[in-house]
């Protein structure tokens, strides 16, 4: 079984910055993707950014020039960085780990979700 434990989240004027951290434990051999995605009241949930198991980068186009994703493999975690953030940058933001390989199957997990609130 893997755990996802997400942090970082908060409140923050619009200018300001956050980080986002998402941690997997357990029976982790190797993980595909690490990727973040966020959820606003009425809105469908949208990819933000996401980062392969070869380093390869994707952010939605929100996200670009503000937002870095890196990843520490050793420590199975993800990071997110937001700078210059938005009001409509407000939402829950959840972890997703794609391909989580223990040596026998792969899974895809999902984070609790951590709210991110951007004031005007």
């Amino acid at each position: 079984q893997v755990q996802l434990v997400e942090s970082g989240g908060g409140t923050v004027q619009a200018g300001g910055s956050l980080g986002l951290s998402c941690v997997a434990s357990g029976t982790i051999n190797s993980i595909d993707v690490m990727a973040w995605y966020r959820q606003a009241p009425g809105k469908q949930r949208e990819l933000v950014a996401q980062i392969s198991r070869l380093g390869v980068i994707k952010y939605a186009d929100s996200a670009k020039g503000r937002f870095t994703i890196s990843r520490y493999y050793t420590r199975n975690t993800a990071n997110l960085q937001m700078n210059s953030l938005k009001v409509e940058d407000t939402a829950v933001y959840y972890c997703q780990l794609l391909g989580v390989y223990d040596g026998r199957t792969r899974a895809d997990y999902w984070g609790q979700g951590i709210q991110v609130i951007v004031s005007s």
